[in-house]
């Protein structure tokens, strides 16, 4: 590591204001009462108090909390994972009624150790809350479940509000900072989710700040929108440990705005992009603006017709 990477220092728009209110509290120890792992706290998240404390929304985290990839950015444990629980489907779902979600999250460390990849525990944990919370949508944010597509066939039949899947870094930078996992697979994967039902949003998320330069992410937003996706998000990386990749550069709220216009320009229906933004953040909003875009779409087809 060269010196000018040990001396990068967090900039000012990089604070974070904490919020331990109430709901923030009680959030935390309803889901230490049922058991649940949520990726705002696995994953070190720096927007965990305001989801937590003021929009009241969270990420569920299903599979357990050890992950059998070790990626070198994220800072969820990694290890030999227990066996599944097949209550947790039922245990989320009550959180999600009793916290009256209008919106909710749910994604799960990889599970290579599964054949299925645990689709089919994300895809009771679907219908679960869809009994108990009717009126909730619902975003799912899987691996690439070893890129075996009937794994996502069995997701996608439960229907969710929006399939999430995280492109993560630029294509050069694949090997160096996703254990496992493709760039391409990535890619495919999204655009089998969109072919398994084309009504139903994708979203990927890119992190920034590892090294790449402004042409590289540009032409993932182009791989992206290649593969149908309608949904990106943009955040800065933040080296969650001293033994993660370091951050080679810290982007100024400036070059984000920047980087949603283009992404907006090259057909995303939205984009959110900031320092702090991860792929869950404000999820309830995004799934709002890809319906009107959806609708807007379709009235100008109408119109054409």
């Amino acid at each position: 590591m060269s010196q000018k990477q040990e001396q990068l220092r967090k900039p000012e728009w990089l604070k974070i204001k904490l919020n331990t209110n109430e709901n923030y509290t009680g959030l935390k120890k309803m889901m230490r009462e049922k058991s649940l792992h949520t990726v705002c706290e696995e994953a070190k998240c720096p927007n965990i108090h305001e989801c937590w404390a003021v929009r009241r929304t969270a990420t569920f985290m299903i599979l357990g909390d050890t992950c059998t990839r070790a990626c070198r950015f994220c800072a969820v444990k990694t290890g030999l994972p227990t066996e599944l629980d097949l209550q947790e489907p039922e245990r989320v779902a009550d959180s999600v009624a009793l916290m009256n979600l209008k919106h909710v999250v749910v994604t799960a460390v990889a599970r290579d150790d599964l054949k299925d990849g645990g689709a089919a525990v994300f895809a009771e944990t679907v219908r679960a809350i869809r009994r108990k919370s009717p009126f909730t949508s619902i975003e799912v944010l899987p691996s690439d479940m070893g890129g075996v597509y009937e794994n996502l066939e069995t997701l996608m039949n439960a229907k969710p509000d929006i399939l999430n899947h995280n492109i993560e870094t630029v294509k050069r930078l694949t090997p160096r900072v996703r254990a496992r996992a493709k760039y391409e697979r990535s890619l495919e994967f999204l655009k089998r989710a969109k072919d398994m039902n084309p009504d139903i949003p994708t979203k990927s998320s890119l992190m920034i700040g590892l090294g790449e330069t402004k042409e590289e992410i540009i032409e993932t937003m182009d791989d992206l929108r290649a593969n149908d996706v309608d949904i990106m998000t943009i955040g800065q990386y933040l080296q969650p440990t001293k033994k993660h990749l370091p951050v080679i550069k810290y982007y100024h709220p400036d070059e984000f705005q920047e980087l949603k216009e283009i992404a907006l320009s090259k057909g995303f229906s939205h984009c959110e992009a900031g320092p702090l933004v991860r792929s869950s953040y404000h999820a309830d909003e995004q799934v709002n603006e890809a319906t009107k875009h959806k609708q807007m779409l379709a009235e100008q087809q109408a119109k054409e017709a």
